[in-house]
């Protein structure tokens, strides 16, 4: 027999699913965690394009990092956030290319294996990998399986025009591949969940407008619902838009999709106290998850989003690759 107390809990999730989503209104963010690091081997200059889940008490980052002649991806881990900057950093050695980079990491349950997801530059095709490695222990950066291909750029890609950021994610049936095209349109690709991470196809148009790039989407735990986040770069500030669907293959309602009512940005993120303003833009973020599998469930109660920042000055005149992208955290506060 149900309890009472289980089934008030029943009545209460229902209720809250039913309920429109509540998005921060107003944020707060951290002073820079991670900075680019001038090392003496390939220094970096630019820290951007974050993914991490936390597993085993640790913080688990991915990153894309800019350095003179390269962009690449590189791994870090640390307990706590404070002391990220501080965290020993390892470049992958998961390809020769001098570009793999947008990273995305999760845990696949089918398989057992963490998979890193990323586009990786490779000479002589049209079109850049959709590239993979896998994983039994994320802790230990030497271990990435080489570089294979999702999608190839060969005769037999999906894809119609080129494409960026590109990001996966399940239902029960199967995984669903996103990513944009810098002309307002963001792509939805699928396989079924026995066929991944190779059979993708039924290339679709699954969001068209004032977007931009880096498209992220997650599960919301409690509601039958997911959310995409997608960038925005309305005279080149970068901000957050949000669009919910009931189904990953559906259609995506906006929530938050203007300069003036924005996910975040400019008009909505401020420094926390005792921290400099240093970011007006808020660009390639990732939600902190509730947990680290394919299906990449969020917390509507918890929002936490991991970002690059760079102010308007520090952009003005110099060519995106000479950005120097920080990565902090927005937390959200009362206006």
């Amino acid at each position: 027999m149900t309890s009472l107390s289980a089934l008030l809990l029943m009545a209460t999730s229902a209720m809250a699913a039913n309920e429109p989503l509540a998005l921060p209104a107003a944020w707060e963010y951290t002073a820079p965690l991670v900075r680019p690091e001038p090392r003496e081997l390939l220094p970096s200059h630019a820290q951007k394009d974050p993914t991490v889940v936390f597993h085993e008490g640790r913080w688990h980052l991915f990153m894309t990092i800019k350095c003179a002649d390269r962009t690449i991806t590189e791994y870090s881990s640390f307990a706590r956030w404070e002391d990220a900057d501080q965290a020993p950093r390892t470049v992958l050695t998961v390809c020769d290319s001098k570009y793999f980079c947008a990273p995305q990491v999760f845990f696949h349950r089918p398989h057992g294996l963490w998979y890193l997801i990323y586009q990786m530059g490779v000479p002589g095709a049209k079109k850049m990998w959709v590239a993979y490695s896998t994983t039994k222990d994320i802790a230990d950066p030497q271990s990435w399986t080489k570089a294979a291909p999702a999608l190839d750029g060969g005769p037999a890609d999906p894809r119609i025009e080129g494409g960026l950021d590109y990001w996966m994610i399940a239902d029960s049936q199967k995984m669903y591949l996103f990513y944009t095209t810098d002309n307002g349109k963001m792509w939805r690709l699928s396989t079924p969940l026995d066929q991944f991470p190779r059979g993708w196809g039924d290339l679709k148009l699954a969001l068209w407008g004032d977007i931009f790039e880096a498209s992220h989407t997650y599960r919301l735990a409690g509601r039958e619902q997911w959310l995409t986040i997608i960038e925005a770069n309305p005279g080149g500030r970068r901000y957050y838009k949000a669009y919910v669907a009931d189904r990953l293959d559906g259609d995506w309602t906006p929530v938050a999709d203007s300069e003036a009512k924005p996910l975040a940005g400019a008009r909505n993120a401020r420094p926390a106290a005792g921290v400099t303003a240093w970011t007006d833009n808020i660009s390639h973020a990732e939600l902190l998850r509730a947990g680290n599998d394919e299906t990449l469930t969020v917390d509507p109660s918890d929002w936490r989003l991991l970002f690059q920042g760079a102010t308007q000055a520090e952009k003005a005149g110099v060519g995106y690759g000479a950005i120097p992208w920080r990565l902090g955290i927005l937390t959200p506060v009362a206006r």
